[in-house]
């Protein structure tokens, strides 16, 4: 038996996810738990389920996603970057609607480095005038 499945990678921050979808009902895992276990606040579920939602697939594939690095937002930005990628793979078509709605583009924001002599990347220390 040979199953269809089409594979994408999301980046986000300094999360990677490596998205899988497979034709079925609509479940989603995240590290091999429900979406609900590993992304507890509604907020980053509804993030991540945009990109379905916007093409009217969100019972028609499983989605199972393989993410580490960063943060919970972070990762839920990368998952639905991985998710927009491999809906493209499975169908061209989508990617006009996608792209308008901005979920191919890698959000590149990411934390500035602390500089030296600096208490964070821009907070200077007090000044101290005697």
């Amino acid at each position: 038996m040979i199953s269809v499945q089409w594979l994408a990678t999301g980046r986000r921050k300094s999360s990677v996810a490596r998205v899988y979808l497979r034709p079925g009902k609509g479940t989603i895992t995240v590290n091999k738990q429900a979406i609900d276990e590993y992304f507890d606040r509604a907020t980053l579920r509804m993030v991540l389920r945009q990109p379905l939602e916007l093409v009217n697939l969100t019972d028609n594939f499983d989605i199972i996603v393989n993410v580490n690095g960063g943060g919970k937002s972070g990762q839920a930005g990368a998952v639905r970057h991985g998710i927009a990628r491999a809906l493209i793979n499975y169908d061209g078509k989508l990617r006009t609607t996608l792209k308008h709605a901005g979920f191919l583009t890698r959000d590149s924001r990411a934390k500035e480095r602390k500089k030296y002599g600096m208490a964070a990347a821009r907070a200077r220390f007090q000044f101290s005038k005697r």
